[in-house]
């Protein structure tokens, strides 16, 4: 193989990798959260939900502060500095005695990630462009989904063989690993002439330049609400699968076959968007994503959980599309902010996070007796995102 080629290689495991570090924080947690509520006294069974929505809070918080000083100090050290709060946070998780200590250690776990998931956007920005930059995320999103489909199963082993507080010295590991490699084999992006002083008005200045382009401005509407809805998944998945159905040994695999889903998905993805584009593929996605959460209402509105092949196969075909959703309206999002990729990549994410926490805790509190909240949470924002990708069509 050409040296470049393997260099590229490297370059995309390296970057699913910084980006796997949010997966494998939130889902090798979710077999555990019946422990950790018996062990903090959680009042409702939904309150392990804000163990999962309350991270991707603390993630669009964090892209503020993160995004601008990568543009000013470069972006290996905010890296470094994301993953050192990352250990603080993460002790703090380990020795919480209540919930709302736990609380306060994912939110800072999301604050820390927010560096190493921001910031590599904004390394891939500065080395590609275009349907190519489209055609590497893709690449990168299909490793990073190989954490999602085997954290599950190792957090359960990790607690079943140890205690839960262990799932997070697992994390820490993890984390120092990829924070070597990083360290060690990838070059600094952002070269010092291209560098921005960090003033009191780059978010004024950073603000006004997103808002000058529509493309933006749209998908990182459409990127909330297709986001918030897949949080729900996210946050009560373990109480639909072992909850509802009792799955509770088979749910790290369910959640894992489901989560090849979308990384099929997204590998054809990165072979089919260099022919078809960016615009055409999420086109595409955002119907099929939205017609089956439509046809799941229409056929079990009023009665009880399906038997769960059924449900099986309508999240499989939903994911399938996310896996050409979530690539594509990244890139479309960022390509016109190219020149400012590390404080434009910090407002589109945290404006998206405004807007997502509060919709997928919203709906996910109506998740009690039955799965049906999660479609029609899916349905309500694909059908949004559909109309704001038509009236914004004309730019695409």
């Amino acid at each position: 193989m050409h040296k470049q080629e393997i260099a590229q290689l490297e370059f995309v495991a390296l970057m699913a990798s910084l980006m796997a570090m949010v997966a494998l924080t939130i889902d090798a947690l979710l077999p555990a959260l019946t422990a950790i509520g018996d062990s903090l006294n959680f009042q409702h069974p939904n309150d392990g939900q804000l163990l999962i929505t309350m991270i991707f809070l603390g993630l669009g918080i964090g892209q503020l502060v993160f995004g601008p000083l990568s543009d000013t100090y470069g972006r290996k050290k905010m890296i470094y500095v994301g993953l050192f709060l990352f250990l603080i946070a993460s002790l703090i998780c380990v020795f919480a005695i209540s919930l709302e200590v736990m609380i306060l250690g994912r939110i800072l776990q999301g604050i820390a990630l927010s560096a190493p998931r921001t910031i590599s956007v904004s390394i891939i920005r500065d080395s590609y462009e275009g349907n190519y930059m489209a055609k590497i995320m893709s690449f990168v999103t299909v490793i990073f989904i190989i954490v999602p489909t085997i954290a599950p199963a190792l957090g359960k082993v990790i607690a079943d063989i140890y205690n839960w507080q262990a799932i997070f010295y697992a994390q820490l590991l993890f984390a120092v690993g990829i924070g070597c490699w990083f360290a060690i084999r990838q070059p600094e992006t952002l070269a010092i002439q291209n560098r921005l002083p960090f003033t009191a008005t780059v978010f004024n200045n950073g603000i006004k330049e997103v808002f000058r382009y529509p493309q933006t401005v749209a998908c990182t509407a459409i990127s909330a609400l297709i986001t918030g809805s897949f949080m729900v998944y996210l946050s009560a998945s373990q109480q639909v699968f072992q909850l509802q159905y009792g799955l509770v040994e088979e749910f790290p695999y369910i959640f894992a076959s489901l989560a090849l889903t979308v990384g099929g998905a997204t590998f054809i993805n990165g072979q089919l968007v260099m022919k078809f584009g960016m615009e055409g593929l999420l086109k595409w996605a955002l119907r099929g994503f939205t017609l089956t959460s439509v046809l799941y209402i229409i056929i079990f509105y009023g009665s009880d959980n399906p038997p769960i092949t059924y449900l099986l196969a309508f999240f499989g075909v939903q994911f399938f599309f996310l896996g050409f959703i979530f690539g594509n309206l990244r890139a479309l999002m960022m390509q016109p902010i190219g020149h400012i990729a590390g404080i434009g990549a910090a407002i589109t994410g945290f404006l998206a996070t405004v807007i997502s926490v509060p919709l997928g805790t919203f709906i996910g509190s109506f998740v009690s007796t039955t799965a049906l909240p999660m479609f029609i949470g899916f349905a309500c924002c694909g059908i949004t995102s559909l109309v704001i990708f038509y009236l914004l069509r004309r730019l695409f």
